[in-house]
């Protein structure tokens, strides 16, 4: 038999991995942050842009939320889903490094292209 403080202790582990990154991963969170960003919609209402179950959308939910990339308040009998898009800094601080990784490769080939088209005129 599984102790109740070893299923506490695994359940708070498995929401303390879950990260805007694991949000991000896949293609349907994706779009349901894109859809959310734009206007707040009940479940039903987020369901109905996808070709997937209800429950599938329900779980993407939580996982948005549990990333503190989506807000649920409930309303009466609607729970309305909206983005948080102050989560996404972090990842943009992740990309931050590359993206002046890519900006200092392409100016040195412009760079390079430039004094090479130089040479090749007469």
């Amino acid at each position: 038999m599984v102790s109740v403080t070893f299923v506490t202790k695994w359940c708070h582990i498995m929401e303390m991995r879950r990260d805007v990154f694991q949000a991000i991963a896949d293609p349907t969170r994706r779009a349901i942050i894109g859809l959310l960003s734009e206007q707040s919609l009940n479940l039903n209402e987020v369901a109905g842009h996808f070709e997937v179950s209800r429950p599938a959308i329900s779980k993407h939910i939580k996982i948005l939320t549990e990333c503190g990339l989506v807000m649920v308040l409930q309303k009466g009998r609607e729970r309305f889903c909206s983005a948080d898009m102050d989560k996404l800094k972090e990842v943009d601080q992740w990309l931050s490094h590359y993206r002046k990784f890519w900006s200092r490769k392409l100016d040195a080939l412009g760079t390079f292209l430039e004094r090479d088209d130089a040479e090749d005129r007469p």
